[in-house]
């Protein structure tokens, strides 16, 4: 018990809302409907990127488990703007509930997409993912190089064909966890639990917890929630792809 309390108390001061580092505002953005071609199939995507200049960070983006719906593609918009290419891959077009196989593929051909274009530098890429993309992003962060940064909403890190807690000895890249204390689904005390193994295994993580809110906060109605608590863990991962990535 007195270990994590010292760790929320590190938490609390390592994440104060005000201290947020700044990016480029409102870039013109350009959008596109694209295909991820991954074990001979098309993935039907999303892209949003800034109509000009670069090379940029390049962002994977890996919606829940209700599918792309439209509130992510507003959010892949507005983090465009902010400076990063994004792609929202739709990873459930062939199926509900692929392997983790299939997904660790398809994450490295998403990579391997974004590295490709002219605006994106492939040194610089994150992967972030919200609900069953959260605990994908905790799981294939540690497994896959291509990725130099995570932010996991709301994951599950002890779920699945494999746990992202069984991996964390192989995480090297800083990993961002953003979750609610009335998350059902993925108990908050769960992500505690992990968030103690990462801190006795030495890996270099940070986490946001906002109090009373459910699990898949950000999204309302299938639309990007705009009120302060939204807004406000938008820029938690804006700022830390920003200062992790460069």
């Amino acid at each position: 018990m007195q270990k994590r309390l010292i760790l929320l108390l590190g938490v609390l001061l390592l994440l104060p809302t005000a201290a947020l580092a700044q990016g480029p505002e409102d870039l013109p953005v350009t959008t596109e409907e694209v295909s991820v071609e991954s074990g001979g199939q098309a993935y039907e995507s999303y892209l949003a990127a800034p109509a000009e200049g670069g090379p940029y960070p390049g962002i994977v983006l890996i919606h829940s488990f209700r599918g792309l719906e439209e509130g992510y593609r507003t959010m892949t918009d507005q983090f465009a703007a902010r400076g990063f290419v994004v792609l929202a891959v739709g990873w459930q077009t062939f199926e509900e509930s692929p392997t983790d196989a299939t997904m660790q593929q398809l994450l490295l051909d998403s990579a391997a997409f974004l590295g490709a274009r002219d605006d994106v530098d492939a040194a610089r890429l994150g992967l972030t993912g919200f609900c069953a993309g959260g605990r994908y992003t905790m799981l294939f962060l540690p497994q896959l190089d291509a990725f130099g940064a995570g932010v996991a909403w709301y994951g599950f890190p002890h779920s699945g064909e494999t746990q992202p807690a069984d991996v964390i000895d192989q995480l090297d890249a800083p990993m961002l966890m953003i979750h609610g204390t009335a998350d059902d689904p993925s108990p908050i005390a769960g992500i505690y639990d992990y968030a103690t193994a990462l801190t006795d295994a030495g890996k270099v993580f940070e986490l946001k917890v906002y109090f009373g809110e459910p699990h898949g906060f950000m999204l309302e109605n299938s639309q990007l929630r705009q009120d302060e608590v939204a807004q406000d863990a938008f820029e938690q991962m804006v700022s830390f792809f920003q200062r992790k990535l460069g």
